[in-house]
C-alpha cells in the first residue's frame, strides 16, 4: 500500500514536472528558430547588395563554371560568419544597461534607413575595394575558396556590418545572449548567405555569361527596399515602446 502510494505521489510530481516543462521547452525550442532565422534572413539579404564578392562571382562563374564560383562564395561565408561570431563576442555584457539597449535600437534604424535609402540610390556598381585589394596583394590566393575569405578579410565594412546588426539582433530581443542562441545565429547567416550564392553561381553558370549592369542595380535596389521595411518594423517598435514608458511614467 505504502508502495502503491509512492508511486502515485511520483507520478502526480512527474506530471507537474511535465506541465512546467512543455511551455518552457516551446519557449525555448522557439527562441532558438527565431535566432536561427534572424540569421538566416540577414544572411541572405546583406548578401544580395552588389559588391566585390558578387561581382567576382558573377564574372567567374561565366568563365569557369558553377563550381569555382559557388567556392568563392563559400569562402566569402566562412569569413563572414567569423566576423559575425566576432561581433556576437564582443557584445557579451555590452547590453547590461537599458540606456545602451535603446540606443542601440535607435542607432539600428538609423542604419537600416541610411543603407536601405543608399541601395536605392545606388547609380554604380562597386567591383573593387581597396583594402580588400591590399590583403590580397599580401596573401596571394590561389583558390577560389581563398579569393572569397581573403577578400572578406580585407573589407572592414563587413565587420563593422556585423557588429552593427549583432547589437540589431540583441538589443531587440531575437537573439539571446548565450553562445546557444548567438551559434544558431551564426548558423543561419552561413546557410542564408551560402542559398544566395548557390543560386547567382548557378544563374551565371548556366547562362555562360554576366548580368548587366541594369541587372546588377536592380538586385540593389530591391534589397535596399527589403531593408527600408525592416526599417519601418524597427521603427514602429522604438514608437511602441516609447508610448508605453510615457503610458507608465504617466501612470496609466
Amino acid at each position: 500500500m505504502l508502495a502503491l502510494r509512492s508511486v502515485f505521489n511520483f507520478s502526480e510530481v512527474a506530471n507537474t514536472l511535465t506541465l512546467a516543462a512543455v511551455p518552457l521547452a516551446d519557449t525555448v525550442v522557439g527562441n532558438l528558430l527565431t535566432s536561427w532565422f534572424v540569421g538566416f534572413i540577414a544572411g541572405f539579404l546583406v548578401s544580395i547588395p552588389v559588391g566585390p564578392i558578387n561581382v567576382t562571382i558573377i564574372n567567374e562563374g561565366a568563365r569557369r563554371g558553377f563550381m569555382w564560383a559557388f567556392l568563392i562564395g563559400l569562402g566569402a561565408v566562412h569569413m563572414e560568419a567569423i566576423y559575425c561570431a566576432l561581433s556576437f563576442a564582443g557584445l557579451t555584457t555590452f547590453f547590461d544597461s537599458k540606456v545602451v539597449k535603446t540606443a542601440m535600437e535607435l542607432f539600428s534604424f538609423n542604419l537600416m534607413l541610411w543603407l536601405g535609402l543608399k541601395y536605392l540610390r545606388m547609380h554604380a556598381v562597386e567591383s573593387t575595394s581597396p583594402s580588400a585589394d591590399k590583403v590580397e596583394e599580401k596573401l596571394h590566393p590561389h583558390s577560389a575558396f581563398m579569393t572569397g575569405f581573403v577578400r572578406v578579410l580585407g573589407n572592414p565594412g563587413v565587420l563593422m556590418m556585423w557588429l552593427t546588426l549583432a547589437a540589431t539582433f540583441t538589443s531587440h530581443d531575437w537573439v539571446d545572449p548565450n553562445w546557444g542562441s548567438k551559434g544558431l545565429c551564426i548558423a543561419g547567416v552561413g546557410m542564408g548567405a551560402s542559398l544566395w550564392f548557390l543560386m547567382l553561381s548557378y544563374l551565371v553558370s548556366m547562362r555562360k555569361k554576366g548580368f548587366s549592369t541594369r541587372t546588377l542595380l536592380r538586385m540593389s535596389k530591391i534589397s535596399g527596399a527589403v531593408l527600408l521595411i525592416a526599417a519601418a518594423f524597427i521603427g514602429v517598435k522604438i514608437v511602441k515602446n516609447l508610448y508605453e514608458y510615457h503610458k507608465l511614467r504617466n501612470g496609466g
